[in-house]
């Protein structure tokens, strides 16, 4: 077993006014896991998320190589849902990847250096578009869209990739595209992906942690129906996109 531990959650709570969105989650991730974390709208996921990004207030502790999250951001990428990024910006995709070798304090009118560009070339051949550098971002597909927000999160060049949806406005073709690229990221990197896509979770993530307000399963991807009903309240029995295996086990009761 890896015993390098690069993020440790403790008793993590999370409030918005009287609302509690996290209660006293607690967890580890070892070097190069690929942690899949499912769970119900508004179960926490994402607060989960901006918490690790120090972007949220919260009550616990959290450590990033043994670091508090505001003074870890430089070992994190992080991939937001399409949803939350301006689809029709006149930017170009190499313009966009340069924006992730920004931080806070930069001004406008910014100068890149010659180090920053290289850095974009290298995402962006890293995940195969490097060949739409030039191109617009409104004249992408979803996939490609995708793909370029990853590159943005490479080009800081992060030991932990964390990721909010990034199969959700795909089509079947894109999203196995960027299973493939996540599966060989992972050989160089952590990888943190909270999905509703059951797929990536039966055959792509080492570890899963099941979020419901609180931790209700933290272990490996082998979902059963006790889990499943913990998680969502209700008998599911889940199939991935058709595919041949269950991401359930074989249970007794109802099938």
């Amino acid at each position: 077993m890896n015993n390098n531990v690069v993020l440790e959650v403790k008793n993590l709570s999370v409030k918005y006014q009287e609302n509690e969105a996290l209660k006293d989650v607690s967890f580890t991730i070892y070097d190069k896991d690929y942690l899949g974390i499912i769970g119900p709208n508004g179960g926490g996921k994402t607060s989960l998320l901006k918490s690790i990004l120090g972007l949220i207030k919260f009550d616990g502790d959290i450590k990033i190589y043994n670091m508090p999250p505001k003074k870890a951001t430089q070992y994190i990428g992080y991939v937001p849902q399409i949803s939350e990024v301006d689809k029709s910006s006149p930017m170009t995709v190499c313009e966009v990847v340069l924006t992730g070798r920004t931080n806070s304090k930069i001004k406008m009118f910014h100068k890149y250096l010659d180090s920053d560009k290289l850095l974009v070339d290298e995402s962006l051949k890293k995940v195969g578009i490097y060949h739409l550098k030039d191109r617009l971002i409104k004249n992408l597909s979803g996939g490609e869209f995708q793909r370029m927000l990853i590159a943005r999160a490479l080009v800081i060049e992060p030991k932990i990739l964390l990721l909010d949806e990034p199969t959700a406005s795909v089509d079947h073709n894109s999203r196995e595209q960027i299973y493939t690229l996540l599966k060989k990221l992972n050989e160089s990197m952590t990888i943190i992906l909270v999905t509703h896509d059951l797929m990536a979770i039966s055959s792509y993530v080492k570890n899963l942690a099941c979020l419901n307000g609180n931790l209700v399963y933290h272990g490996n991807p082998d979902l059963n129906e006790h889990v499943i009903e913990s998680l969502y309240g209700c008998q599911i029995d889940l199939l991935a996109h058709g595919a041949a295996h269950r991401v359930l086990g074989i249970h007794e009761g109802n099938a």
